[in-house]
């Protein structure tokens, strides 16, 4: 506070010395001109402006955040002066002119620097989804319904609200959380603190969200000096924020909200990322971290708002801004499918998250997938992929379409399309919900081949569905499993055998209670198999009722 009052009193010093003259002409029958009192009324009164305005909008205390006030002090300095000071003062206002046309005009030239600060390494196609792993797939807006519902939990329920709901892993399982916060300034007034946070399953849609006490004074949803944004910003006058707060909590279960910060690409315009700031909501301490330093337990340190322009100067200024009006070559615009700013976070097998969007082209009615990203939600890094260039991808809103009609009569929807390579395919992998929010099934549709979708009621069985669908299909269905491999020799007393394209799924029922599928693609004299015979098998341990064969050896016939 104290810092701010000290730039507000030396912004309406240096505003006065502009505005009020120092050298005046007084007219006959009128009293002399009285600049001290001028100067001290000017001072005064552009103080209290300044601080207002910095008070009320965070605004950041850097130089340049100055510049519409210096190009209208300039100007009423210009107006209200005289003879050598006033051709002074026009030097003056000529140079805040500049200075603001400057920075309003910089979109139009720095679109160079901004692609070049956000430019991705391109690879074909992700790594292949490993399916005994099961994806965060809980849509968040089945989750923020039985938060909703759990609300009762919340002592004083009258005074608040659920806040903004984030996916996060906490002491390795990844979660939503979301918290409680106040419902309006009187509220604000009476409670003095929010209660705690609301944490649910992010892979379990079964799990009902827990209430975690813990009290936080420093929020969003407080006041004056108690708000989370005002607090960071008096700490930290000069930093260049961009993007929400977030709650972040670490392996005990503690809340710290954090901001990403950075700097401006050219004159006031553009961002990039440099690092976090850090509160402790109970305490206020407030920390400021690099990138390279920020603790494990954070995983999105890049704000998706931050995520999200990355993405939009990516796709745009590939060749300058005036292309990305005018001729539009190679321009790809980013989805806005994502479940936070435009982008879904996701976790790979490691427990770390990325932020993923796919980009579309700018025709219009083209559901076309032209590739997709994946942004490192700690250090920021971006990886573009292109996809099979041999194939055509159908995009997120494509999906969401092909949902739309699959389940027309119901009226469900799909939410939160994410794409996985699952067994080599690259495909689209949807929470299905219904009219009411509730979530009803899980959807996966092949993105290069969409007549080849399955749904179930868990991604684990849709996945085992969907590898089943591709082998129907005659697609090349790729080992994608950390899962161990295992032994057996083991006797057949039931066999089932179907035709799919130009092979043949077998699947048999072993005397040793379990079952085991196998396609000619892989196995070709798989397809001799009878009741009977005598196999040695080496297969996949996924844990599903049906498990993958490696290798086969019929040693009734070999």
């Amino acid at each position: 506070m104290i810092n701010l009052l000290l730039f507000s009193i030396v912004v309406g010093i240096v505003a006065a010395m502009i505005i009020v003259p120092f050298t005046s002409v007084s007219k006959e029958g009128q009293p002399a001109f009285n600049r001290i009192g001028a100067l001290s009324a000017t001072v005064v009164l552009m103080a209290i402006l300044t601080f207002g305005l910095y008070y009320v909008t965070n605004l950041d205390r850097n130089w340049t955040s100055l510049w519409a006030l210096f190009l209208l002090v300039a100007i009423a300095g210009v107006v209200y002066s005289t003879g050598k000071e006033r051709s002074f003062k026009v030097i003056l206002a000529l140079m805040a002119l500049a200075g603001t046309a400057f920075i309003l005009s910089a979109p139009l030239f720095n679109a160079n620097q901004k692609y070049k600060a956000v430019e991705m390494d391109q690879q074909v196609e992700i790594k292949a989804f490993d399916e005994t792993k099961t994806p965060a797939s809980v849509p968040p807006q089945f989750a923020r319904n039985k938060m909703k519902k759990a609300f009762g939990q919340v002592p004083n329920t009258s005074y608040y609200e659920l806040g903004h709901l984030q996916i996060q892993k906490v002491d390795g399982k990844f979660v939503y959380i979301a918290p409680v916060e106040f419902s309006g300034f009187f509220k604000w007034l009476n409670g003095k603190t929010t209660p705690g946070y609301f944490t649910m399953s992010a892979t379990d849609s079964a799990d009902n969200p827990k209430f975690v006490k813990t009290e936080m004074s420093y929020t969003p949803s407080s006041y004056f000096h108690k708000q989370v944004e005002r607090h960071m910003r008096m700490a930290a006058p000069e930093l260049i924020f961009y993007g929400d707060v977030q709650l972040e909590i670490d392996d005990e279960g503690k809340p710290h909200y954090i901001r990403s910060y950075g700097n401006f690409i050219t004159a006031r315009n553009g961002f990039d990322v440099q690092g976090i700031v850090m509160v402790d909501p109970g305490t206020g301490e407030v920390n400021q971290y690099p990138l390279s330093q920020v603790p494990e337990f954070i995983d999105g340190a890049v704000s998706p708002e931050a995520v999200s322009l990355q993405n939009s100067y990516f796709g745009k200024y590939v060749h300058g801004f005036w292309n990305s009006i005018v001729g539009k070559k190679d321009v790809k615009l980013p989805s806005d499918e994502g479940t936070e700013a435009n982008v879904s976070p996701v976790f790979d097998e490691n427990g770390h998250m990325f932020y993923f969007t796919d980009f579309t082209s700018p025709k219009e009615e083209v559901d076309s997938m032209l590739g997709y990203a994946l942004t490192d939600g700690r250090t920021g890094e971006a990886t573009y992929y292109t996809g099979n260039l041999e194939e055509s991808y159908m995009d997120s809103q494509g999906a969401l379409q092909i949902i739309e009609k699959k389940f027309i009569e119901k009226k469900w929807s799909g939410e939160m399309p994410v794409l996985y390579n699952f067994y080599g395919e690259a495909s689209w992998l949807t929470p299905v919900l219904d009219s009411n929010g509730f979530l009803q099934n899980y959807f996966i549709v092949s993105a290069a081949n969409p007549e080849i979708s399955v749904y179930a009621t868990s991604p684990n069985e849709a996945l085992r569905l969907y590898k089943t669908a591709l082998q129907r299909g005659g697609s090349t269905v790729d080992g994608s499993s950390n899962a161990e491999e295992g032994k057996a020799a083991v006797n057949v007393v039931r066999v089932y055998k179907e035709r799919a394209g130009d092979f043949t799924i077998v699947s048999i029922l072993a005397d040793d209670g379990r079952n085991y599928i196998v396609s000619t693609e892989a196995v070709p004299l798989a397809i001799y198999i009878q009741e009977g015979d005598h196999l040695v098998l080496t297969y996949y341990e996924t844990g599903e009722l049906f498990l993958p064969v490696k290798e086969l050896k019929n040693a009734t016939i070999e």
